[in-house]
């Protein structure tokens, strides 16, 4: 397996926190090519985390291409890996301050800035859209929480909401409903497999443009995410699509916190139809000897 002392292998950080023992972790793995599919995902398990990023430059030289494995499967987009590669790559070149990511899902730019406090990534998220949930399927997913509808908050309509990737958006009436999320773990990734969701994100409003969440991902061979970029950006498209926002805003989404990795995610959502904009720092995770 790769290591961190190797000048290709895989580097560990942290995204959406500055604590190493907080926020989501990735796996980022630069390279002259990418490799084989089976070994990406290999590595992938191997890692162990939600994703690891496997980037490498474009032979056009527009930028880099990258993947994104989860333990279990490959994702179209992952916004968590994406901020921890750009952050990694303005580490490894202090000139950077821009970068393109060719994703299987759409080309996702990338701002980087530093400041005394480290290195800040903002992604542009791929264009986003959302549609209802049938009336069975939101039962059946619902049910798998050991929930029914009088949990959901009347506000804000259940949805499947995309910004590169799909992900259902359940949102909750309250702030003790989230907290004691559980569920049953091959159930749900049979309904998600199914229904092509890449994470089902259980949020609560707490204030107009303030957001807690939870992001389960079954699919992906992990039971819970701590900061979900993905997911928070196809979240600032429906509720800006949707009429639930008036944009220009900025939504603040904490997530992580009841897994005791509490994270940040800042979404800037444009007037229609711009880009949704998530922005948050990493931090390396350091390297611990046996």
């Amino acid at each position: 397996m790769p290591t961190d002392s190797h000048p290709e292998g895989v580097m560990r950080y942290t995204a959406f926190s500055r604590d190493p023992a907080a926020g989501n972790p990735a796996g980022v793995m630069i390279s002259s090519r990418l490799l084989a599919e089976q070994d990406m995902q290999r590595i992938a398990a191997e890692v162990g985390f939600s994703e690891t990023a496997f980037v490498a430059p474009r032979a056009d030289g527009d930028g880099y291409d990258v993947r994104y494995f989860s333990p279990a499967a490959e994702v179209p987009f992952c916004g968590h890996a994406t901020i921890a590669t750009a952050v990694a790559m303005a580490e490894r070149d202090p000139t950077l301050e821009h970068v393109r990511l060719s994703t299987r899902s759409d080309v996702v730019p990338v701002a980087v800035r530093r400041g005394t406090d480290g290195v800040t990534a903002t992604l542009t998220a791929p264009p986003a859209s959302h549609g209802p949930v049938l009336d069975r399927v939101l039962d059946e997913t619902l049910g798998i929480f050991g929930w029914d509808r009088g949990v959901l908050d009347p506000r804000l309509p259940t949805s499947v909401a995309s910004a590169g990737a799909n992900h259902l958006v359940l949102p909750v009436a309250t702030r003790r409903t989230l907290a004691g999320m559980a569920y049953d773990f091959e159930a749900l990734r049979a309904v998600m497999l199914r229904e092509t969701w890449t994470t089902v994100s259980v949020v609560h409003r707490a204030a107009p443009a303030v957001f807690h969440a939870r992001n389960a991902f079954a699919v992906g061979g992990v039971v819970e995410d701590p900061a979900t970029g993905a997911a928070a950006a196809a979240l600032g498209g429906y509720l800006r699509d949707a009429g639930l926002l008036t944009a220009p805003a900025r939504v603040t989404i904490h997530q992580g916190e009841d897994m005791g990795r509490p994270s940040l995610l800042l979404v800037d959502v444009p007037p229609a139809p711009g880009g949704i904009q998530v922005t948050g720092s990493a931090v390396r995770i350091p390297v611990v000897s046996s």
